[in-house]
Protein backbone atom coordinates (compact mmCIF):
# COMPACT_ATOMS: atom_id res chain seq x y z
CA UNK A 1 0.00 0.00 0.00
CA UNK A 2 2.82 2.54 1.02
CA UNK A 3 4.57 1.49 -2.46
CA UNK A 4 1.19 2.40 -4.42
CA UNK A 5 0.95 5.78 -2.34
CA UNK A 6 4.12 7.08 -3.39
CA UNK A 7 3.27 5.79 -7.23
CA UNK A 8 0.29 7.69 -6.67
CA UNK A 9 1.50 10.71 -5.55
CA UNK A 10 4.30 10.79 -8.05
CA UNK A 11 2.03 10.46 -10.86
CA UNK A 12 -0.09 13.42 -8.88
CA UNK A 13 3.06 15.56 -8.88
CA UNK A 14 3.86 15.22 -12.34
CA UNK A 15 0.58 16.45 -13.54
CA UNK A 16 1.41 19.38 -10.59
CA UNK A 17 4.56 20.44 -12.15
CA UNK A 18 3.04 19.87 -15.75
CA UNK A 19 0.83 22.69 -14.66
CA UNK A 20 3.55 24.17 -13.58
CA UNK A 21 5.89 24.39 -16.50
CA UNK A 22 2.54 25.15 -19.03
CA UNK A 23 1.44 27.98 -16.61
CA UNK A 24 4.95 29.05 -17.87
CA UNK A 25 4.67 28.54 -21.51
CA UNK A 26 1.85 29.80 -21.86
CA UNK A 27 2.81 33.05 -19.88
CA UNK A 28 6.03 33.30 -21.96
CA UNK A 29 3.40 33.22 -25.59
CA UNK A 30 1.56 36.16 -23.52
CA UNK A 31 4.36 37.96 -23.37
CA UNK A 32 5.26 37.30 -27.06
CA UNK A 33 1.80 38.37 -27.66
CA UNK A 34 2.25 41.59 -25.84
CA UNK A 35 5.56 42.47 -26.99
CA UNK A 36 3.70 42.63 -30.70
CA UNK A 37 1.61 45.05 -29.77
CA UNK A 38 2.14 49.11 -29.54
CA UNK A 39 0.74 52.15 -31.20
CA UNK A 40 2.44 54.76 -33.52
CA UNK A 41 2.72 58.39 -33.01
CA UNK A 42 3.30 60.36 -36.34
CA UNK A 43 4.49 63.88 -36.21
CA UNK A 44 4.05 66.73 -38.11
CA UNK A 45 6.56 67.27 -40.71
CA UNK A 46 7.38 70.98 -38.91
CA UNK A 47 7.99 69.22 -35.51
CA UNK A 48 11.83 69.73 -34.39
CA UNK A 49 13.35 67.03 -33.41
CA UNK A 50 14.34 68.61 -30.14
CA UNK A 51 11.02 68.26 -29.14
CA UNK A 52 9.97 65.01 -30.57
CA UNK A 53 12.68 63.39 -28.41
CA UNK A 54 11.20 65.24 -25.65
CA UNK A 55 8.23 64.05 -26.44
CA UNK A 56 9.73 60.64 -26.30
CA UNK A 57 11.13 61.20 -22.60
CA UNK A 58 8.16 61.88 -21.54
CA UNK A 59 6.56 59.40 -22.40
CA UNK A 60 9.18 56.44 -20.74
CA UNK A 61 8.80 58.42 -17.88
CA UNK A 62 4.53 57.35 -17.37
CA UNK A 63 5.04 53.79 -15.60
CA UNK A 64 2.48 52.73 -18.15
CA UNK A 65 4.77 52.83 -20.94
CA UNK A 66 7.43 50.04 -21.46
CA UNK A 67 9.27 51.46 -24.60
CA UNK A 68 9.47 54.31 -26.91
CA UNK A 69 11.32 53.85 -29.93
CA UNK A 70 12.00 56.93 -31.91
CA UNK A 71 12.45 56.40 -35.77
CA UNK A 72 13.34 59.76 -37.90
CA UNK A 73 11.89 60.22 -41.34
CA UNK A 74 14.87 59.45 -42.65
CA UNK A 75 15.35 55.90 -40.97
CA UNK A 76 11.43 55.08 -41.99
CA UNK A 77 12.97 55.66 -45.37
CA UNK A 78 15.31 53.34 -45.31
CA UNK A 79 13.80 50.70 -43.57
CA UNK A 80 11.20 50.84 -46.44
CA UNK A 81 13.63 50.93 -49.22
CA UNK A 82 15.38 47.55 -47.10
CA UNK A 83 12.17 45.86 -47.48
CA UNK A 84 11.25 46.34 -50.58
CA UNK A 85 14.70 46.22 -51.95
CA UNK A 86 13.54 42.96 -54.28
CA UNK A 87 11.08 44.90 -55.68
CA UNK A 88 12.23 47.48 -58.09
CA UNK A 89 9.07 49.10 -59.40
CA UNK A 90 8.07 50.48 -55.71
CA UNK A 91 12.02 52.03 -55.51
CA UNK A 92 11.29 53.74 -58.95
CA UNK A 93 8.01 55.15 -57.82
CA UNK A 94 9.59 56.58 -54.57
CA UNK A 95 12.69 57.98 -56.84
CA UNK A 96 10.26 59.68 -58.44
CA UNK A 97 8.44 61.89 -55.81
CA UNK A 98 11.34 63.38 -55.16
CA UNK A 99 10.94 64.29 -51.46
CA UNK A 100 10.67 61.67 -48.69
CA UNK A 101 7.00 61.38 -48.06
CA UNK A 102 7.48 59.63 -44.24
CA UNK A 103 6.77 61.30 -40.80
CA UNK A 104 8.82 60.99 -37.93
CA UNK A 105 7.48 58.79 -35.52
CA UNK A 106 7.55 57.09 -32.41
CA UNK A 107 6.55 53.56 -31.90
CA UNK A 108 5.52 53.14 -27.94
CA UNK A 109 4.69 49.65 -25.91
CA UNK A 110 3.07 49.71 -23.33
CA UNK A 111 3.60 47.34 -19.93
CA UNK A 112 0.30 45.81 -19.92
CA UNK A 113 -2.17 46.05 -23.41
CA UNK A 114 -5.19 47.50 -21.16
CA UNK A 115 -2.65 50.84 -20.66
CA UNK A 116 -2.81 52.01 -24.52
CA UNK A 117 -6.21 53.56 -24.31
CA UNK A 118 -4.36 56.32 -21.52
CA UNK A 119 -0.89 56.25 -23.27
CA UNK A 120 -3.32 57.96 -27.39
CA UNK A 121 -5.61 60.13 -24.32
CA UNK A 122 -1.93 61.46 -22.96
CA UNK A 123 -0.63 62.08 -26.67
CA UNK A 124 -3.96 64.07 -27.86
CA UNK A 125 -3.42 66.56 -24.54
CA UNK A 126 -3.42 70.27 -26.09
CA UNK A 127 0.15 71.04 -25.58
CA UNK A 128 1.21 67.91 -27.90
CA UNK A 129 -1.56 68.44 -30.54
CA UNK A 130 1.11 71.03 -32.10
CA UNK A 131 3.57 68.29 -33.05
CA UNK A 132 1.45 65.08 -33.60
CA UNK A 133 -0.10 64.62 -36.55
CA UNK A 134 -1.99 60.97 -35.91
CA UNK A 135 -1.90 58.61 -33.67
CA UNK A 136 -2.36 54.82 -34.62
CA UNK A 137 -4.31 53.90 -31.58
CA UNK A 138 -7.91 54.26 -33.36
CA UNK A 139 -7.02 52.46 -36.27
CA UNK A 140 -5.22 49.65 -34.29
CA UNK A 141 -7.87 49.56 -30.97
CA UNK A 142 -9.96 46.17 -32.06
CA UNK A 143 -7.20 44.23 -32.40
CA UNK A 144 -6.03 45.83 -29.39
CA UNK A 145 -9.31 44.94 -27.69
CA UNK A 146 -9.42 41.44 -29.21
CA UNK A 147 -5.91 40.45 -28.15
CA UNK A 148 -6.61 42.03 -24.64
CA UNK A 149 -9.59 40.12 -24.36
CA UNK A 150 -8.01 36.94 -25.92
CA UNK A 151 -5.02 37.29 -22.79
CA UNK A 152 -7.87 37.38 -20.39
CA UNK A 153 -9.52 34.51 -21.37
CA UNK A 154 -6.28 32.83 -21.98
CA UNK A 155 -5.44 33.51 -18.32
CA UNK A 156 -9.04 32.69 -16.86
CA UNK A 157 -8.73 29.15 -18.52
CA UNK A 158 -4.87 28.02 -17.05
CA UNK A 159 -6.17 29.49 -13.94
CA UNK A 160 -9.49 26.97 -14.32
CA UNK A 161 -7.31 24.16 -15.39
CA UNK A 162 -4.62 24.17 -13.13
CA UNK A 163 -7.51 24.26 -9.58
CA UNK A 164 -9.43 21.72 -11.41
CA UNK A 165 -6.53 19.47 -12.22
CA UNK A 166 -4.82 20.10 -8.57
CA UNK A 167 -7.73 19.16 -6.93
CA UNK A 168 -8.36 15.68 -8.60
CA UNK A 169 -4.78 15.17 -8.15
CA UNK A 170 -5.28 15.92 -4.29
CA UNK A 171 -8.38 13.75 -4.17
CA UNK A 172 -6.40 10.65 -6.04
CA UNK A 173 -3.65 10.90 -2.84
CA UNK A 174 -6.58 11.25 -0.46
CA UNK A 175 -8.36 8.39 -1.41
CA UNK A 176 -5.08 6.29 -1.17
CA UNK A 177 -4.26 7.40 1.71
CA UNK A 178 -7.51 6.79 3.37
CA UNK A 179 -6.93 3.25 1.89
CA UNK A 180 -4.06 2.10 3.71
CA UNK A 181 -5.58 4.13 7.26
CA UNK A 182 -8.55 1.74 6.21
CA UNK A 183 -6.39 -1.37 5.99
CA UNK A 184 -4.69 -0.26 9.66
CA UNK A 185 -7.72 0.65 11.31
CA UNK A 186 -7.43 -2.35 13.67
CA UNK A 187 -4.48 -1.28 14.75
CA UNK A 188 -5.92 1.94 15.09
CA UNK A 189 -8.45 0.60 17.42
CA UNK A 190 -6.25 -1.37 19.55
CA UNK A 191 -4.00 1.77 20.03
CA UNK A 192 -7.24 3.53 21.28
CA UNK A 193 -8.46 0.44 23.51
CA UNK A 194 -5.12 0.91 25.18
CA UNK A 195 -5.72 4.82 25.92
CA UNK A 196 -3.01 5.91 23.22
CA UNK A 197 -3.39 9.63 22.33
CA UNK A 198 -4.65 11.15 19.33
CA UNK A 199 -1.53 12.56 19.10
CA UNK A 200 -0.12 9.14 19.21
CA UNK A 201 -2.34 7.55 16.77
CA UNK A 202 -1.79 10.17 14.06
CA UNK A 203 2.00 10.44 14.47
CA UNK A 204 3.29 7.40 12.41
CA UNK A 205 0.83 8.69 9.63
CA UNK A 206 1.90 12.29 9.53
CA UNK A 207 5.64 10.75 9.73
CA UNK A 208 4.67 8.39 6.62
CA UNK A 209 2.83 11.42 4.89
CA UNK A 210 5.97 13.83 5.09
CA UNK A 211 8.15 10.97 3.92
CA UNK A 212 6.07 9.90 0.87
CA UNK A 213 5.60 13.20 0.05
CA UNK A 214 9.11 13.99 0.01
CA UNK A 215 10.16 10.26 -1.73
CA UNK A 216 6.90 11.03 -4.57
CA UNK A 217 8.80 14.59 -5.12
CA UNK A 218 12.00 13.38 -5.62
CA UNK A 219 10.80 10.96 -7.74
CA UNK A 220 8.69 12.90 -10.21
CA UNK A 221 11.20 15.86 -10.36
CA UNK A 222 13.71 12.86 -11.70
CA UNK A 223 11.08 11.41 -14.40
CA UNK A 224 10.83 15.32 -15.55
CA UNK A 225 14.13 16.26 -15.59
CA UNK A 226 15.15 12.88 -17.88
CA UNK A 227 12.56 13.86 -19.73
CA UNK A 228 14.39 16.96 -20.48
CA UNK A 229 17.73 15.16 -20.93
CA UNK A 230 15.96 13.27 -23.51
CA UNK A 231 13.52 15.21 -25.70
CA UNK A 232 16.03 17.86 -27.10
CA UNK A 233 17.74 15.18 -29.10
CA UNK A 234 14.87 14.85 -30.84
CA UNK A 235 15.13 18.46 -31.95
CA UNK A 236 18.40 19.18 -32.28
CA UNK A 237 19.05 20.53 -28.92
CA UNK A 238 16.18 22.63 -28.28
CA UNK A 239 12.74 21.45 -26.76
CA UNK A 240 9.44 21.47 -29.09
CA UNK A 241 8.45 24.99 -26.78
CA UNK A 242 11.96 26.37 -27.83
CA UNK A 243 11.13 26.82 -31.39
CA UNK A 244 7.34 27.66 -31.26
CA UNK A 245 7.99 30.35 -28.94
CA UNK A 246 10.47 33.22 -29.60
CA UNK A 247 13.28 34.47 -26.90
CA UNK A 248 11.82 31.42 -24.37
CA UNK A 249 14.17 28.41 -23.64
CA UNK A 250 12.30 25.95 -21.67
CA UNK A 251 15.60 23.89 -20.85
CA UNK A 252 17.49 27.24 -19.90
CA UNK A 253 14.05 27.81 -17.49
CA UNK A 254 13.85 24.33 -15.88
CA UNK A 255 17.50 24.15 -14.83
CA UNK A 256 17.12 27.55 -13.23
CA UNK A 257 14.13 26.94 -11.95
CA UNK A 258 15.08 23.92 -10.85
CA UNK A 259 15.03 23.92 -6.60
CA UNK A 260 11.71 25.92 -6.75
CA UNK A 261 9.74 23.38 -8.97
CA UNK A 262 11.00 20.86 -6.08
CA UNK A 263 9.99 23.58 -3.57
CA UNK A 264 6.49 23.71 -4.54
CA UNK A 265 6.19 19.84 -5.37
CA UNK A 266 7.16 19.16 -1.99
CA UNK A 267 4.70 22.03 -0.86
CA UNK A 268 2.29 20.13 -2.84
CA UNK A 269 2.89 16.53 -1.95
CA UNK A 270 3.34 17.19 1.71
CA UNK A 271 0.57 19.37 2.28
CA UNK A 272 -2.31 16.94 0.52
CA UNK A 273 -0.67 14.22 2.13
CA UNK A 274 -0.99 15.41 5.30
CA UNK A 275 -4.38 17.12 5.20
CA UNK A 276 -5.77 14.02 4.17
CA UNK A 277 -4.04 11.50 6.92
CA UNK A 278 -5.17 14.28 9.15
CA UNK A 279 -8.61 14.15 7.67
CA UNK A 280 -8.85 10.26 7.04
CA UNK A 281 -7.74 8.88 10.65
CA UNK A 282 -10.17 11.77 11.86
CA UNK A 283 -12.85 8.81 11.12
CA UNK A 284 -11.55 6.33 13.40
CA UNK A 285 -10.35 8.47 16.60
CA UNK A 286 -13.93 9.47 16.77
CA UNK A 287 -15.52 5.92 16.81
Amino acid sequence: MSTATVAIMTLSLLVFVGLLLANTITGAMINVIKDKIDISVYFKTDAPEDQILNIKQSLESLPEVKSAEYVSADQALQNFKEKHKNDPEVLQSLDELNTNPFQASLNVKAQDPNKYAGIAGYLNNADLKQYVDSVSYAKNQTVIDRLVALIASVNRIGLTVTIILSFVAGLVIFNTIRLVIYSNRDEIGIMRAVGASNILVRGPYFVEAIITGVIASILSLLVVFIFFIAIPGFYGGQTYFDLNVPGFNMNQYFYSHLFSLFGWELLFGIGVATISSFIAVRKYLRS
